[in-house]
């Protein structure tokens, strides 16, 4: 389908919900939100932010192969949100839905019919718009929906955050621990550094580091340690051997 020349980020279209869900919600060439009425392109983040957002979804990934307690959405699954004064249908960067949501997410789903119990958005900032989006608006509407928390991942300035809901289901910043380690409650045993997102270590780096060794790799772990076991016995007997001789 060719791109809407009547859609801009400057001169967003008015659209009716049905029409955003029959034309516009899996839009060929741009990826289209829904704010209350309007179209909102989805902007493209830049390369840095790319890499750290890949390198998030893998450390995801490798911690819900271990634990099994919730599923992923992706850049181009949304979902509804009817809030207070507005409705929105958003698609975050990456979703987190925990299997004991009230509505799990299926196998079929091209939209996601509850609400996410995290949302992570990678800033776009090639104009404040882009960035006022990210870090207040969905910071608004991500709150008042129940999303439990939201991750901004950005590698310049200070954007980058990572908020909880309190008890009066208001965001509060999550305090970090041992330094700059985040800790989630929605995912618990998951955690990670913050310097990481910009270092961004390989796995295997990760698997016997104690931030991530409860989840990173655990069969390479086992592997190694075994592997490291049976040279230290190789050694004792070489060294038993070698006491024999001179004996």
């Amino acid at each position: 389908m060719p791109l809407d020349s009547s859609v801009t980020p400057s001169k967003p279209k008015q659209v009716t919900e049905s029409e955003y869900w029959d034309k516009y919600y899996d839009y060929a060439d741009v990826s289209y939100e829904w704010n209350n009425g309007l179209l909102e392109e989805k902007p493209v983040s830049d390369h840095e932010n790319v890499l750290m957002y890949l390198w998030f979804v893998e450390l995801l990934r490798e911690f819900l192969r271990v634990k099994r307690v919730a599923n992923l959405t992706v850049l181009e699954m949304g979902f509804k949100m009817n809030l207070p004064h507005k409705t929105v249908i958003r698609k975050p960067d990456l979703g987190v839905v925990l299997n004991n949501n009230p509505i799990p997410l299926q196998l079929q789903d091209r939209s996601y019919k509850g609400v996410c119990d995290m949302c992570i958005e990678v800033v776009s900032d090639s104009k404040p718009e882009e960035i006022e989006r990210d870090t207040d608006t969905k910071l608004g509407e991500y709150e008042a929906a129940g999303v439990k928390e939201y991750y901004i991942l950005y590698t310049k300035g200070d954007a980058m955050a990572f908020y909880r809901l309190n008890r009066h289901g208001v965001y509060v910043p999550i305090k970090p621990v041992f330094g700059d380690v985040i800790q989630s409650q929605v995912l618990p045993c998951f955690q990670f550094r913050i310097s990481d997102l910009l270092n961004q270590p390989t796995p295997e780096q990760m698997a016997f580091d104690s931030v991530y060794e409860k989840f990173v790799l655990p069969y390479y772990q086992a592997e190694k340690k075994a592997r490291q076991a049976a040279e230290e016995k190789i050694k004792r007997l070489e060294a038993k051997m070698a006491r024999l001789i001179k004996s």
